[in-house]
């Protein structure tokens, strides 16, 4: 095995895998280096249509047309049947209190449905990490990447002649390697933030702690008399990422097709005390009991692994780049589960680093401006979620508070799609100064808990995010149930640059919206 590459790329996840890859299509001499060995457990699960058309046209530019499958469900059953992954049609929300049953409220006032796509196949998924990794890393290996799992990294040596200096341990014995650029994409306070003491902090956020398993033998909500409707919603309610929501945290139960079922509760440290977090198992079924309606739902479910306690979810280096070397968004900074955020802000942060890669291995400027982008972006984000769960006691509030991301996240994409990349380039439309200042100022508004009416809040946000809104939210008509129709994107048409005309032969003749 050779010691000298182009790039040292530390850990293995499905972003590590990817910038491999990229650089070998580029010519340029990779390793990755893993800790562990594949395949392995891996939380963050949920795809997002930004997230998957950023593989596509990741996968397009640089000549890696086995991705492309992965984007959709459709295409995923049909192609690689036996990687595990699960339906994701939406997002939908329940607002649950202590002690009383979950009732569909006349208004649905308690709940939240957002769909993601206009049918089953080209919908977005849930990711079995541990096949999903695998996968990807292969596919790496393949393309003439070098790896080496079960490895302990020990010291870095950055040195000044544009080569840097790992060394480490691996089956007992010592090793040393250099590498034009190092890559961390080993997570929160991994080995070079260790290393390069960039421990940082958001500002004002609430310290969160989770607990969290796989399960067999989850309910479906909708087979649940809690929650029946009188309507059918805009796609199967437990299709989606499944958000429990009540005050001080909220449950995400994600699906996968082979009948297991990924839950967990991200919470504030006040009801991580109550919770007693760190019992693990037993600070689950304490959790359960104060919510009988979600009891319900895991009556018959059993754990088939050991639960894992973060007691602090929340992280950020103080710096993101230095001279030869980056940390991956997953690596620089982490948030929250909520929104599924995290594996969008990865492979943005992937697209960034292989066009600089593209364009020449030394050019420290975009180095430190991508950097500077990786943690402006995570910020932007940790604002936006601190004032999501300062909203979560007032969940009229929440519903019409996350319209910001709803309406961000499908201006960008139908922006990517129609080739407008310059009307928003940072996750969150955080570059749209408005919208960006607006949602931090209507954030500040639920942090100090003012008084506002939820009509008058909801209708503050429709006002802001106006310039946005494609997909016809903020609309008190659909009673927080949001279907994909593509009548409210020709009726936006001019905020994206094109006639009403132009954007109906678009979609007349676009796959993805069939």
């Amino acid at each position: 095995m050779r010691t000298d590459f182009d790039l040292a790329v530390i850990g293995s996840g499905f972003s590590a895998s990817l910038l491999a890859m990229i650089a070998r299509r580029l010519g340029l001499t990779v390793v990755i280096i893993e800790r562990g060995m594949h395949p392995r457990f891996a939380i963050g699960e949920s795809t997002s249509p930004l997230m998957n058309l950023i593989i596509e046209q990741l996968a397009e530019r640089y000549d890696l047309p086995r991705l492309i499958p992965l984007t959709t469900y459709g295409a995923w059953q049909n192609h690689y049947p036996d990687i595990v992954c699960g339906l994701k049609r939406g997002f939908t929300y329940f607002r649950h209190e202590p002690v009383k049953e979950f009732r569909v409220a006349h208004d649905r006032a308690n709940q939240l449905m957002v769909a993601a796509s206009p049918n089953n196949e080209v919908a977005d998924t849930h990711w079995l990490r541990a096949d999903v990794d695998h996968f990807l890393l292969n596919e790496a290996l393949d393309l003439g990447a070098d790896y080496m799992d079960r490895t302990m990294l020990n010291q870095v040596d950055l040195g000044d002649e544009k080569m840097s200096q790992l060394s480490g341990e691996r089956n007992g014995q010592e090793f040393c390697m250099r590498a034009r650029i190092l890559i961390d994409a080993s997570g929160p306070n991994g080995f070079l933030n260790r290393k390069l003491n960039l421990a940082g902090d958001f500002d004002d956020y609430p310290q969160t702690q989770s607990l969290y398993s796989h399960f067999t033998g989850v309910h479906r909500c909708d087979r649940m008399p809690e929650y029946e409707v009188d309507e059918t919603p805009p796609y199967s309610m437990d299709d989606a990422a499944l958000h429990h929501v009540f005050d001080g945290g909220w449950m995400w139960v994600l699906r996968f097709g082979n009948g297991v079922t990924s839950a967990g509760i991200a919470v504030t440290e006040a009801l991580a005390a109550e919770l007693k977090l760190s019992d693990g198992e037993a600070a689950w079924r304490r959790f359960l009991s104060r919510y009988p309606s979600i009891a319900a739902q895991f009556t018959d479910a059993e754990a088939i692994r050991e639960f894992t306690w973060i007691p602090r979810l929340a992280s950020r280096a103080s710096s993101a780049t230095g001279p030869g070397w980056a940390l991956l968004p997953s690596a620089a900074a982490f948030v929250d589960p909520l929104f599924s955020t995290g594996m969008p802000l990865a492979l943005l942060g992937v697209e960034r680093i292989a066009a600089i890669l593209e364009d020449g291995l030394h050019d420290d400027h975009r180095l430190s401006e991508y950097g500077r982008t990786t943690l402006v972006e995570a910020d932007h984000t940790a604002s936006f979620i601190a004032s999501c769960y300062s909203s979560f006691p007032r969940f009229e509030h929440f519903a019409a508070y996350s319209m910001f991301y709803f309406a961000a996240a499908s201006y960008s994409e139908m922006a990517r799609r129609l080739g407008c990349h310059h009307l928003v380039r940072r996750f969150l439309a955080a570059d749209r100064q408005p919208f960006a200042a607006g949602m931090l100022e209507l954030g500040q508004m639920l942090r100090q808990s003012l008084g506002t009416s939820s009509a008058t809040f909801a209708a503050q946000v429709k006002d802001v995010i106006e310039p946005l809104n494609i997909a016809g939210l903020c609309d008190p008509g659909k009673r927080n149930w949001y279907g994909v129709d593509l009548n409210d994107v020709i009726a936006g048409a001019e905020k994206l640059g094109k006639t009403s005309t132009e954007m109906i032969t678009i979609l007349q003749n676009a796959v993805w919206a069939k």
